[in-house]
């Protein structure tokens, strides 16, 4: 008996460790469902280099926090469809406190029905906060159930509404222990102004105090979505920079911005115990 026990637990001992898996997320990144426009993005957001940074693995349940159109859906629907799952937490279509969010979320889920051959298993929920109370209304998954929770650019809006650390608990009641969550955000400098108004940069080091304060652990940080080229001192925020270019009237502007690139992002990985 201690013979047979020993060998499961040496065999168990020797099992290679499962990780991300580069071939197919490169050819999720490659797929000809991504629009163009996304495509053109690849430069300035490193998907794979990203999502190797979480470390999704092909077999995991994964909540993506309000993915807007939809921009990382089209490499994590194909790369998670055959043996993982993908949830959308959306904004709900009742959820009136910002006008444009029912609109988000019709816009998103007829993306998925128009081409089900890539979408058709992504469960598409309701991740909604009482933004006055600073409480969660609807959950985007159920408590201990996800291994991977990834929020691309939304922390500012977390922020701004005031429910940043309901949102940051949430993710950490959802994920199972050893779950992980992967954040991307505009990233303000240690010296800058960035909470009298909303510039859509948010300092990195307030980021770590919310998601240690929910009981993460700061696992591994990319520098790969740094771009030095970002001034952070836009007229309008991190709207003025490409792909939105906000109120950017003249020409040349326009070239400045465009050359500079994208915005300056934190990329960081939380661990739950």
């Amino acid at each position: 008996m201690r013979t047979r026990i020993f060998a499961a637990l040496l065999a168990i001992a020797i099992m290679p460790a499962v990780h991300a898996d580069d071939a197919a997320l490169e050819a999720a990144v490659a797929g000809e469902h991504r629009a163009e426009a996304n495509k053109a993005r690849d430069k300035y957001r490193n998907p794979v280099q990203t999502l190797k940074l979480f470390d999704i693995q092909p077999g995991h349940t994964v909540v993506e926090v309000w993915p807007g159109g939809g921009w990382y859906t089209e490499i994590l629907a194909p790369y998670l469809r055959d043996n993982g799952k993908l949830i959308a937490a959306h904004y709900d279509s009742s959820d009136t406190q910002a006008d444009y969010r029912p609109r988000g979320r019709e816009r998103f889920e007829q993306k998925m029905k128009d081409t089900p051959d890539v979408y058709g298993k992504v469960e598409v929920t309701s991740l909604m906060f009482d933004e006055e109370a600073d409480t969660l209304v609807k959950p985007a998954a159920a408590d201990n159930s996800v291994d991977r929770v990834v929020t691309f650019r939304s922390a500012h809006g977390m922020v701004r509404s005031g429910i940043a650390p309901a949102a940051f608990e949430h993710f950490y009641a959802i994920l199972k222990p050893g779950g992980k969550l992967g954040v991307v955000q505009h990233m303000a400098d240690a010296d800058q102004d960035w909470m009298s108004r909303n510039i859509g940069y948010v300092g990195r080091d307030y980021v770590v105090a919310m998601a240690t304060r929910a009981g993460f652990v700061l696992e591994a940080e990319g520098f790969f979505n740094r771009n030095p080229l970002d001034t952070k001192r836009h007229e309008h925020g991190v709207w003025s920079l490409p792909p939105t270019l906000h109120k950017v009237e003249s020409d040349a502007q326009k070239a400045a911005l465009t050359a500079a690139g994208e915005s300056e992002r934190m990329t960081l990985v939380f661990r739950k115990p």
